[in-house]
């Protein structure tokens, strides 16, 4: 299946969603701007008391005459620290509410997103946008963005300042402007495509991560460990060459920032001492017209430098909305609901490429509360069917009904509310076990958990934990077994409480000792609804009330499992093999 990232979004559609997300917090951007403008300007007097310093030691005037100037400093100092302080935890405040509200988009967007489009996508594009982008879009708000703020506001009121001291000073640092502009053009085309190709290739190296190590029994089994090593190496390599490019690249840049520096500071100092050797100014305005102009350095430099910062987060800021943009699923104007718990598809047909079906005009019947065991080789398509009746994907040809519905009538809230799927792929999430279990169901009570727990088998490891309930779980907590946390999944299912629950190879992780725990667990979670069970052992096909052997993408056999032994099929010769393998 061809890899099929998520959108981008464009810069235009980047700059409505800051400006709409500016716009509703008008009060706090204005205050924000105004404080901050109001401690650069107090900063600015800093060169200018300076200056006066300079002429008083120059006109050798008495050393009393110093301690105002000096008090002036000490005043603008502490001044200008209390009021930049408050302005910049203004902006950041600011810019933590936005980034909230926009992690809160992609968020909802990415839990709403079609499971199929997820597949296409990759684990890993998704898990970079969630990770890696967040954070670089983070830093430049926590960091990034109230420094940018700052320093326009010292470049702009310096310039003014110069001009107020003698145009002259202003057309001398003018001339440093045309390299700076010229370094942001040059810079900026070179650096937009580089850093988002870096996030891309972060994607797929991740990808290639997930693969390998989510597949680690495969890789090894098929002795792919090799190949699979020189992938995650090949996606590594691309990524770490694209990140020597972006460092060449900022060490070009700032270079021709240091020689903006160099020529505008030489201008300044040049026209200084031309007009104080006419006498048109002294040497302390000269003086504070250089301070001026060496106090920009920093201020330069940290804009243009966040022109860098800018286009990493812009390609971060651009995956995000991407996401967060993406349209919800059409629900259909008039939800239909299911009249039972059947299940039945006519004619399915599925291919993940064009020209390779996986699926051949499937017709499948399951009666309501039966419970149907899905047989056949690797590759025969029963994930694929079961993922089709989930609502996974869509058909490419024939119907799925449940309850006598179409898929298409039930929506994509209708379908996930009467069927689960449970797969081998089992996550525990970082939390309390009872938060971990109530994501199937936020109102469920305690005693409703630790019934479904007891229900599943699971409750007497429940209790011997420190806390119980309240006991951390997944990263950084109560580490459990493969078979513990597929019983959690199970105990999901149960609190979910859907009419039809698909069980994909739920047991194949687990030893042998741990899979006829989860048999049992698998049982008692399915009683009362309908069931479709990938088995993987099959001892689950023997406790199933009917047989579907599936081969070549279509179904051969169909019976208990008595009748098709009797038959002497290909379900016997599954069956005679894994009865000899386990003898």
């Amino acid at each position: 299946m061809s890899r099929e990232l998520l959108p981008v979004a464009d810069g235009r559609r980047i700059r409505a969603v800051v400006g709409e997300l500016l716009g509703r917090a008008k009060g706090r951007t204005v205050a924000a701007f105004a404080i901050l403008v109001g401690a650069t300007a107090i900063g600015l007097l800093t060169a200018r008391l300076l200056g006066g310093v300079v002429d008083l030691v120059v006109a050798h005037r008495p050393a009393a005459e110093l301690v105002p100037p000096v008090v002036g400093l000490v005043v603008v100092a502490v001044t200008q620290a209390a009021a930049a302080a408050v302005g910049v935890s203004l902006v950041a405040r600011l810019g933590e509410t936005i980034l909230a509200e926009l992690r809160e988009r992609f968020v909802e967007r990415a839990l709403g997103l079609p499971l199929d489009q997820l597949e296409r996508a990759g684990s890993g594009d998704l898990t970079a946008r969630v990770t890696n982008d967040v954070s670089v879009v983070a830093d430049a708000v926590r960091r990034a963005m109230p420094e940018l703020g700052r320093s326009l506001l010292t470049v702009v009121l310096t310039f003014m300042a110069l001009a107020v001291l003698d145009w002259r000073f202003l057309l001398a640092a003018l001339v440093a402007v045309p390299i700076q502009v010229y370094t942001v053009r040059w810079y900026v085309p070179l650096a937009k495509p580089l850093y988002a190709s870096q996030r891309e290739a972060v994607g797929s190296q991740q990808q290639q991560l997930l693969d390998t190590i989510g597949g680690a029994r495969t890789v090894r089994a098929f002795r792919l460990g090799d190949a699979h090593l020189d992938l995650v190496g090949q996606r590594s390599s691309v990524a770490v060459d694209l990140a020597l490019r972006g460092v060449r690249l900022v060490t070009r840049f700032y270079a021709r920032i240091n020689l903006a520096e160099f020529v505008g500071l030489s201008s300044i100092l040049a026209v200084g001492f031309l007009l104080v050797g006419a006498g048109s100014v002294s040497v302390g305005v000269a003086t504070a017209a250089a301070l001026y102009f060496h106090s920009l350095f920093g201020p330069i430099g940290t804009v243009l430098a966040m022109v860098d910062d800018a286009q990493a987060a812009g390609a971060s800021l651009a995956r995000i909305v991407g996401v967060a943009d993406l349209p919800a699923a059409v629900e259909p104007a008039r939800v239909a609901r299911p009249v039972d718990t059947s299940v039945k598809t006519s004619g399915v047909g599925f291919a993940y490429v064009d020209g390779h079906p996986v699926l051949r005009g499937v017709d499948l019947e399951v009666a309501a509360g039966e419970r149907v065991a899905l047989v056949g080789a690797s590759g025969a398509g029963k994930t694929t069917l079961a993922k089709l009746i989930a609502g996974i994907h869509e058909p490419s040809a024939g119907s799925i009904m449940l309850g006598g519905v179409a898929l298409e009538e039930l929506g994509v809230a209708g379908t996930r509310r009467t069927v689960a799927l449970i797969s081998q792929e089992v996550h525990v999430f970082a939390g309390s076990l009872a938060d971990d279990l109530r994501l199937a169901r936020p109102s469920a009570t305690e005693d409703e958990m630790l019934a479904a727990l007891e229900k599943v088998g699971a409750l007497s490891w429940v209790d011997s934990l420190p806390d119980g309930l309240a006991t951390v779980v997944g990263e950084g907590g109560h580490q459990l077994t493969v078979t513990q946390a597929q019983q959690l999944a199970l105990v999901r299912l149960v609190l979910a409480d859907p009419p039809v629950a698909i069980l994909d190879e739920a047991t194949a992780d687990a030893g042998s000792a741990g899979a006829r725990v989860l048999e049992s667990a698998a049982s008692a979670a399915l009683a009362g609804r309908t069931a479709l069970v990938v088995a993987h052992r099959l001892t689950q096909a023997v406790a199933s009330d009917r047989v579907v052997v599936l081969d070549a993408g279509a179904v051969v056999e169909s019976g208990t499992h008595e009748e098709l032994v009797a038959a002497g099929g290909q379900y016997a010769r599954l069956w005679a093999a894994w009865s000899g393998q386990r003898g």
